[in-house]
């Protein structure tokens, strides 16, 4: 529990405290555990709510006299940010839902009679950064223009002959550097709780190095404060805001198809067969059942039996399981919006996404437009591509031999054209040359993890950083790979990239005229995929011959194929109807709602290595 000797010391200095404030609460007649851990504070507002009450309906602040005048008694909760203590006066910040409020505390003001207002201020001295409490008083403002409550008792049904200061709870633990918050960014994941309320976005304001505490003569609005800063520094934002967000945006989904007449439903997270997308899963075990079963890497295939069943419009806001590597765009707990339509093809749901987008930017920021990576983009200005016109369009100045439409047109085009111009090389994994002859260089800043072997190899190194070219691989996938590396980091601002190799799509319907592709497409903001929608295939013969290509792919080293599901075939030979579907991953639109550079900043608890624990 203790990361050093420092922290250890500060616990048992903070358990001493909380034995004196069990003392003083005893005196008063309560137990020990009302005193130190009580399980209720009665409020009339929180933080938020407190606030406006300063303010006139035009949004005006109410001057220090008619706040006297008004005498708004209140009772509020919150986590102690910011204390000081100048003779027989203190200021405290107080922070509830990511907003603070100053309080001022005057021993001459804070309990009913003597022995009462000793008490109190005896607490009052008693508690440190991070401690809970309660306190009930009146609105005023100092004589700086900060809102203030004055802690006094008041009159309120229910609060009368309640005590103005009520401890709720210790922090044992000290808060990071006020002025900074908590910056270090694995510290910041890992420690989530923390993270939360240290870094609320909020501007700083200097403390005022005056004597800002008045003599008992004074008092009302004559107090001068702020007494402390109200809040930390630059540093990484306001993390709460991300997180409520991320809420707005789930709560928009569903207003969105909850209106469109689609039922949101549940499929399992447990499966015997993993199908649905290419991943890895995990592996579990019950063990009533001795039955070895697979987390869930796509809801895809049971929301399919579903509409196979009747239910003609269905969602499900879900979480998905991929045996994957970690990146700034991958975690292997992820979250995913999937929702299919019966009697839909694909260019239904490019229009349905397009609004779909547009309808949550408006819903969760207000406008279209977002900041990411330094970039501006509007959400509704969309672009519409086929991957072929997209390897074309982005294809780079500097390397020869760029493929024309027809090149692409079908897999024996393209490998007739690949054998012509290029020769495709897997390095190791470990980023050796051992297989290489002849050096290699990196071509264009904008083109991820791409080689070249000059003048015509192209080379990608393995593991999770990026696509692989295989020398051998199905030519479907060559160009998926090929559009992956060219274009994918070019797409920006909204785009719909449209019709994919065959070969990469085993649950997607053929074009009717183009046998090699198929109607697919993913959408993409910020340089990568965020939603993947197509026709479904509804034919179960033809779903039968997909799923066993799958398997030879399996067999030639991908892991990552698809398994044969049977009883998803059976299903299909019930009839499914013309059907789209489509997942987008909510994590990653977060992030550009958000303008967050890592999936790890919209995740509450992202998966981290473990830690070690440094030697001392």
């Amino acid at each position: 529990m203790y990361e050093s000797q420092f922290e250890e010391k500060l616990y048992h200095e903070r358990r001493e405290k909380l034995r004196q404030i069990a003392a003083l609460g005893q005196k008063a007649g309560l137990t020990y555990a009302e005193a130190t851990y009580p399980n209720h504070y009665a409020t009339t507002a929180t933080i938020p709510e407190l606030l406006p009450l300063g303010r006139h309906a035009d949004g005006s602040e109410k001057s220090a006299e008619e706040l006297a005048g008004e005498h708004i008694e209140v009772s509020i909760a919150g986590r102690i940010m910011a204390i000081r203590l100048q003779g027989k006066a203190g200021f405290a910040q107080l922070q509830q839902n990511g907003q603070r409020i100053q309080i001022y505390v005057r021993k001459d003001d804070v309990g009913a009679s003597p022995e009462q207002r000793e008490d109190a201020f005896a607490l009052y001295k008693l508690l440190d950064l991070g401690d809970h409490i309660g306190v009930r008083g009146f609105l005023m403002r100092t004589r700086t223009g900060e809102l203030t409550v004055h802690v006094a008792p008041i009159h309120l049904p229910g609060h009368q002959g309640k005590p103005s200061l009520t401890f709720l709870a210790k922090a044992m633990l000290a808060l990071p550097d006020k002025y900074h918050g908590l910056e270090d960014t694995e510290l910041r994941y890992r420690q989530r709780y923390v993270d939360l309320f240290m870094n609320t976005g909020n501007s700083p304001k200097p403390a005022i190095q005056s004597s800002v505490i008045q003599s008992e003569a004074t008092a009302g609005s004559e107090v001068e404060g702020p007494a402390v800063p109200a809040s930390e520094a630059d540093g990484p934002g306001n993390v709460r805001e991300v997180f409520v967000k991320r809420a707005a945006i789930l709560r928009a989904l569903r207003t969105f198809f909850d209106s469109r007449g689609y039922l949101e439903v549940e499929t399992p997270m447990m499966h015997t067969v993993a199908g649905g997308a290419a991943a890895r899963p995990f592996l579990t075990h019950h063990n009533a059942l001795d039955l070895d079963l697979k987390l869930r890497i796509a809801p895809e295939l049971y929301l399919k039996r579903l509409v196979v069943g009747g239910l003609d419009r269905v969602y499900e806001i879900n979480r998905n399981f991929r045996n994957e590597g970690i990146s700034t765009q991958h975690n292997p707990e992820f979250t995913m919006l999937e929702f299919y339509q019966a009697y839909a093809n694909y260019h239904d749901l490019m229009a349905l996404t397009e609004e779909l987008v547009k309808y949550v930017a408006l819903e969760v920021n207000g406008t279209t437009l977002t900041s990411f990576n330094g970039t501006e983009i509007d959400l509704a200005k969309w672009t519409k591509l086929s991957m072929r016109e997209a390897i074309i369009k982005f294809w780079p100045p500097n390397i020869g031999g760029k493929p024309t439409m027809n090149d692409l047109s079908t897999e024996a085009a393209f490998g007739a054209w690949l054998q012509s111009t290029w020769t495709l090389i897997r390095v190791p994994s470990d980023g050796t040359d051992a297989e290489l002859e002849t050096p290699r260089q990196l071509v264009a800043a904008g083109i991820r993890g791409f080689f070249m072997s000059m003048p015509h190899t192209v080379i990608e190194s393995g593991g999770r950083g990026g696509p692989i070219l295989w020398k051998d691989g199905p030519a479907g996938k060559q160009i998926a790979t090929i559009f992956e590396i060219v274009a994918e980091p070019h797409l920006i601002q909204p785009t719909i990239i449209y019709d994919f190799p065959l070969a990469v799509s085993p649950l997607s319907k053929q074009k009717p005229d183009e046998p090699d592709w198929v109607e697919r497409f993913e959408f993409y903001i910020g340089g990568f995929e965020v939603g993947n929608a197509f026709s479904e295939l509804n034919d179960p013969d033809d779903q039968r011959a997909r799923f066993e290509a799958q398997l030879k792919e399996r067999e030639r080293g991908d892991d990552e194929a698809m398994a044969m599901d049977e009883d998803y075939i059976r299903a299909l030979g019930y009839g499914l109807p013309p059907t789209a579907g489509e997942g987008i991953g909510i994590d990653r639109l977060t992030m550009i709602l958000t303008g967050a550079k890592s999936i790890r900043d919209v995740i509450l608890f992202p998966l981290l290595r473990p830690q070690t624990k440094p030697p001392e």
